[in-house]
């Protein structure tokens, strides 16, 4: 078992298999080039493996698979059967941007793959260009269609921008709602690969704009999830992910692997420990470099709702998995 120094249990393990991404998001990577890591820099899906093995026997229980995008990495569907075969019980899930799930939704789903987090912060055509920078909204629509068609549980993951997309909260809504899947909303979270100019929308503005139309009550977290739940007067719940709030860490149980092979102990600080040196030692090195970076797993982030206390993050979104 994995326990931090504030007694936090770690059993979730984010793995980027790519810092790569065909969208260009301006609250993640607006100005980055298409290619700038040399390949030979990226950890094999076998090397990947041989560290996840260790992490599942100590603990880990939950692995999401990110980038980048991570379905711009060839032959996906055979990482996820790596993880499956090895650990049929896990709970292996992957965060994609949608743009190619009506190519691949099948094969993940036939690889064990169970669950789906897609980005959508935009039903509006114009909208979603502008904040992707790629006119793909249609392409999106129809790859949560192939998920759910597939049988894929989907949840959505939407960023909310001032003066962006903040009119679309309701819609976003009530088209999760339509198709049964959850929606998370996310307050942007400030960094210093974002557009500068972006301002983050609050949880009581999302809630206002909800409960405008439905009656909407909190609930108790029952989970590790960064989220907060609500549900609505018909049953339906969704979530609110707030980084500037405290409550985001008091209960963090993840830790980030890089698609180069640097272990994260928090998405908000730069700290890592690289896994290369350990993946030639065998399985006691791997553990020691776990065991070493959830030691030094830090209390909580710097994001703050008050201006004068407010502090960008410096990682890079991409790099990490989010």
């Amino acid at each position: 078992m994995l326990i931090d120094s504030f007694e936090r249990r770690v059993n979730y393990l984010r793995v980027s298999v790519t810092q790569r991404c065909n969208f260009r998001c301006r609250y993640c990577m607006p100005e980055k080039p298409f290619e700038w890591t040399p390949k030979e820099n990226i950890l094999s899906y076998e090397e990947l493996f041989a560290f996840i093995k260790v992490a599942i026997d100590e603990g880990v229980s939950k692995i999401r698979i990110t980038g980048g995008e991570p379905l711009v990495r060839d032959d996906l569907d055979s990482f996820v059967k790596m993880i499956c075969n090895y650990a049929p019980k896990i709970d292996v899930a992957i965060t994609t941007n949608g743009v190619l799930l009506e190519r691949y939704a099948k094969a993940l789903a036939n690889a064990g793959l169970k669950r789906l987090n897609i980005s959508l912060d935009s039903l509006e055509r114009t909208t979603f260009h502008h904040l992707s920078k790629k006119d793909a909204l249609e392409s999106v629509l129809k790859g949560i269609d192939a998920a759910l068609q597939a049988g894929l549980k989907v949840k959505l993951n939407s960023v909310i921008i001032k003066g962006i997309n903040e009119r679309e909260i309701l819609p976003l809504y009530e088209y999760a709602k339509s198709r049964d899947m959850e929606i998370r909303f996310i307050e942007f979270m400030e960094n210093e690969s974002a557009d500068r100019s972006l301002r983050t929308v609050s949880s009581a503005a999302i809630i206002e704009a909800i409960t405008g139309k439905y009656a909407v009550a909190p609930l108790q977290n029952k989970t590790h999830s960064a989220a907060k739940p609500y549900m609505d007067e018909d049953g339906y719940t969704f979530g609110i992910i707030e980084p500037y709030d405290d409550s985001f860490c008091k209960t963090c149980n993840r830790i980030r692997l890089s698609a180069e092979g640097d272990l994260i102990p928090c998405l908000y600080y730069e700290d890592a420990q690289s896994i290369k040196p350990a993946l030639g030692g065998g399985e006691k090195q791997l553990h020691s470099v776990l065991h070493d970076v959830v030691a030094n797993k830090p209390e909580k982030n710097r994001w703050s709702y008050q201006e004068e206390q407010k502090q960008l993050s410096a990682r890079a979104f991409y790099y990490t998995g989010g």
